[in-house]
């Protein structure tokens, strides 16, 4: 095992332990921000999980992007929206 490998595999369980640490505060206030940061950091951990098993070269990891991308969309959505509704 490579030292880029395991520090993959932990940046990916730390982006799913902090997608459910907001899913348990959803739970208790069902605050949509709290469910759309989960589902965020859900799509963080899957695309960081999909670079670390999926061996693709570097020229075509750009779809990876595009899954960061939208994840950074729904938090700006989910932040603007919180602070539109006070």
């Amino acid at each position: 095992m490579t030292l880029p490998a395991f520090l993959s595999g932990a940046v990916s369980f730390g982006f799913l332990l902090i997608s459910l640490f907001f899913l348990r505060f959803w739970r208790e206030t069902r605050d949509p921000l709290f469910v759309t940061f989960a589902v965020s950091f859900l799509l963080l951990g899957a695309g960081q999980i999909f670079l670390a098993l999926g061996g693709i070269p570097d020229e075509q990891r750009s779809f990876v992007y595009l899954v960061r991308f939208a994840a950074f969309l729904l938090i700006i959505r989910a932040v603007v929206a919180k602070n539109r509704a006070t």
